[in-house]
């Protein structure tokens, strides 16, 4: 659990870090030469140095509890001994963050207020550097035996670029609010283009860099927990540049004077963001990882690997109760225990195969009663509480009541109520009987933030081989939760004529997971 959390505060620091570096790069460069040119973006500029420094906040605040939690977990019962934790690089990196982080925010304010001098600029983008240089003494540079400078620099410019990126969208986002129809005048997003196409190219060759000298190889790369992140940022920041180079095409074509409405290009950044911030917490579950060359015992093989994505036929017979170690919770997987995850991953597919094909056969327009597709999770609410926990009621000794004493269970009985209480809300939402635009965005938000929990949480921080080649299959079902998600976002955002492509999308999406489901294996 502590692992777990600080992987989240970790995702949290790097989304503040992302507004605050972001938003002082996207104030310097792209709002503050555009208020000359139009001094009406005023209030937009003042709008976003407050959002910088509500980022510096943010980070600030998560650096102190991810720096309380890994204390505590490093000293456990004992005392805290505080002379040697002060001396060491990251408590005193830490400490820096956490110092530039009141620094930006008190700069961020007062050139804020005095409408920004030349100095308070500077000031301001020397608060930025400072964030990053120590962002570089708490990742896996820093960790390294022999010369490190090479690869502190690249991480530095690999965390300032996606900060450029991916923050700066957020606060493009921000100087769209309360602007109707005329969202963007082309100008500022013709500046912002500009930034964005730098950091982008500046992101990926650090990144390229860094994996080289991290991964150390395809086997690597395909055989451990941090190869396998690694690919998952790759496949996001697919994503990510697909977006970002529709974008670029669209404002490269705008008139200098004109200003863009909230149509195809505001959806698109408003998807571009959901992914980067999905990014940001990627990259924080990659910092608990040891780094693949550093994992030679553990590594699982290509062809190992490969058989957990071959087809074979689903496991539809379940090992019986009795077969399976339900007076002791603590005991080691069996096989027994692993052919009933299996039983269980493959009815699930079928459940959530059947939603898919419902919702392709809906989207023809050919079959209306089709659009009742959400009922079906009720089945698979069902068929949960019944076997997520074979120790438990209602098939295993512990009882009902009894069984709640175990956060385990209670949590798995949560997330079956979740799911029935999600059925009949989406189910109003498509039949109309719910009609508000907003309550149709909840089912693509809870995909989208679901598959990015899918894809933070620890994996096999051990990196022991069997816990990595259960886990494998998580990247692949995470990304297409993520296509399910956004493409039903922009379906419901874009105008009908250009809805049916992500339409199609999502739903094909939702329907490949489950097969891949129905073809999911532990052994």
């Amino acid at each position: 659990m502590a692992g777990f959390v600080d992987v989240l505060l970790r995702g949290v620091a790097l989304c503040g870090q992302a507004m605050a570096i972001g938003g002082v790069l996207f104030a310097l460069l792209v709002l503050r030469p555009a208020v000359r040119a139009r001094p009406a973006l005023a209030s937009p500029l003042g709008r976003s140095l407050a959002a910088s420094a509500a980022g510096a906040a943010v980070l600030g605040g998560a650096q102190l509890l991810a720096l309380a939690v890994q204390l505590g977990a490093l000293v456990g019962g004992g005392g805290w001994p505080v002379r040697e934790l002060v001396a060491s690089t990251y408590v005193r990196a830490a400490a820096a963050r956490v110092l530039a982080c009141v620094g930006l925010v008190v700069g961020c304010l007062r050139v804020r207020r005095a409408a920004g001098t030349g100095l308070g600029w500077v000031a301001l983008l020397g608060g930025a550097l400072a964030l990053a240089m120590s962002a570089a003494w708490t990742s896996h540079a820093a960790a390294r035996l022999g010369p490190r400078g090479l690869l502190l620099t690249l991480d530095g410019l690999h965390q300032v670029a996606a900060a450029a990126w991916i923050g700066g969208l957020g606060h493009l986002v921000l100087t769209a609010l309360g602007r109707g129809v005329h969202a963007w005048p082309a100008l500022l997003l013709k500046r912002f283009s500009a930034l964005a196409l730098t950091a982008v190219a500046v992101l990926v060759v650090a990144g390229l860099a860094l994996t080289l000298s991290y991964v150390g190889g395809v086997h690597a790369l395909l055989g451990t927990s941090y190869g396998m992140m690694v690919l998952t940022k790759v496949g996001i920041l697919a994503g990510l540049l697909t977006l970002g180079g529709m974008n670029f095409l669209a404002v490269r074509r705008l008139p200098a004077a004109s200003d863009v409405g909230p149509a195809r290009l505001r959806r698109f950044v408003e998807v571009e963001v959901g992914l980067g911030v999905t990014a940001l917490f990627v990259a924080a579950s990659l910092t608990s990882l040891p780094p693949a060359v550093d994992v030679a015992a553990d590594r699982a093989t290509l062809a190992e690997v490969g058989t957990r994505f071959t087809p074979r036929w689903p496991t539809l017979s379940s090992p019986a109760i009795t077969e399976m170690p339900v007076d002791d919770r603590d005991a080691p997987r069996t096989a027994a225990d692993r052919a009933w995850s299996e039983f269980n991953h493959n009815v699930a597919g079928l459940f959530v195969l059947a939603m898919g094909l419902l919702a392709i056969l809906y989207a023809t327009g050919r079959a209306r009663w089709a659009r009742h597709w959400p009922l079906i999770f009720l089945g698979l609410a069902g068929f949960l509480l019944i076997r997520n926990d074979p120790g438990a009621w209602p098939l295993g000794p512990l009882g009902f009541w009894e069984s709640m004493a175990y956060p385990e269970v209670l949590q798995h009985r949560v997330f079956v109520l979740l799911v029935v209480a999600f059925a009949f809300f989406e189910w109003m939402v498509r039949t109309g009987r719910l009609r508000s635009r907003r309550a149709a965005l909840v089912f693509p938000l809870l995909c989208a933030v679901g598959s990015g929990l899918l894809l933070t949480h620890s994996h096999a921080g051990l990196n022991l081989k069997e816990e990595f080649l259960m886990e494998v299959t998580h990247a692949p079902l995470g990304l297409l939760g993520m296509l399910v998600g956004w493409g039903r976002w922009l379906e419901l955002r874009l105008p009908s004529p250009e809805a049916w492509v992500p339409r199609w999308l999502w739903s094909g999406a939702l329907a490949a997971v489950g097969v891949l489901l129905l073809f999911y294996r532990e052994s």
